[in-house]
C-alpha cells in the first residue's frame, strides 16, 4: 500500500513550520504554556532572517550561514552604517532583484541593525526573554509595545518578504504577533536557563 502524501496527518494550524497559538490550548497551566510559546516565538527569533540584524557585535550578518557582511561595514550611529557607508547605500526602500536574477538586495525603509543592547546571536532563549522584557535592552518597549512591534513593524516583516534568493522566516508576521500576545497574556514567563 502506498502513502499519499494528502493523507499524512499535519496540523492544519501550523503556518511555514510555525505553530499557532491553539496547538497550544491543550497546556492547561499558564506558567507551562507561557514557557512553551517563547519557545515557539524562538523558532522565529533564532532564524538567521532575524540573528542576521540583531548581532551582538558591530558588524551585521547575512546568509543562511551567518556569514560577516560582504562588503564590510559597521554598526555605526544608531545601528545605520559609518559615515560614508550608511546602509542606505546599498539598501533601499524595497527589496531589488539583481540584473542577473539569481537574488536580490534587501531593502526598507529605514534599513538599520536592531541596537546592540538588542543583540542576540549566541544568546541562550532564557536570555533573549529576559532582554525582551527588559526595557534598558528592548528599545524601552513596553509589552504591548513588543507586540505591536512584532506584530506591524515592517522591518521585523521584512523576514517573511525577504527577496528573491533568501528564505523567509517561519510562518508570518501575523502568527508571530499573534504568538508574542499569547505569550504576553499568560505572563510573558521565560524558560529556565
Amino acid at each position: 500500500m502506498v502513502a499519499l502524501a494528502w493523507a499524512i496527518p499535519v496540523s492544519a494550524e501550523t503556518v511555514n513550520g510555525l505553530r499557532t497559538v491553539d496547538e497550544f490550548n491543550d497546556i492547561p497551566n499558564d506558567t507551562k504554556r507561557s514557557v512553551a510559546l517563547f519557545n515557539e516565538l524562538m523558532v522565529v527569533i533564532e532564524h538567521p532572517r532575524c540573528m542576521n540584524c540583531h548581532p551582538v557585535g558591530d558588524v551585521p550578518l547575512q546568509g543562511m550561514d551567518m556569514q560577516l557582511h560582504q562588503p564590510p561595514v559597521v554598526r555605526g550611529d544608531g545601528g545605520m552604517g559609518a559615515p560614508g557607508m550608511r546602509c542606505s547605500t546599498c539598501h533601499g526602500a524595497e527589496n531589488v532583484a539583481y540584473a542577473t536574477g539569481d537574488g536580490s538586495i534587501p531593502g526598507h525603509q529605514p534599513w538599520h541593525l536592531a541596537p546592540i543592547e538588542m543583540g542576540w546571536v549566541g544568546k541562550t532563549a532564557a536570555e533573549i526573554c529576559a532582554q525582551l522584557k527588559d526595557p534598558d535592552r528592548n528599545g524601552n518597549r513596553t509589552l504591548a509595545e513588543l507586540h505591536e512591534h512584532n506584530a506591524k513593524d515592517g522591518l521585523v516583516g521584512w523576514g517573511w518578504n525577504p527577496g528573491a534568493g533568501r528564505e523567509p522566516a517561519p510562518g508570518s508576521q501575523d502568527v508571530f504577533g499573534q504568538l508574542t500576545q499569547a505569550w504576553i497574556d499568560t505572563g510573558a514567563i521565560c524558560p529556565e536557563a
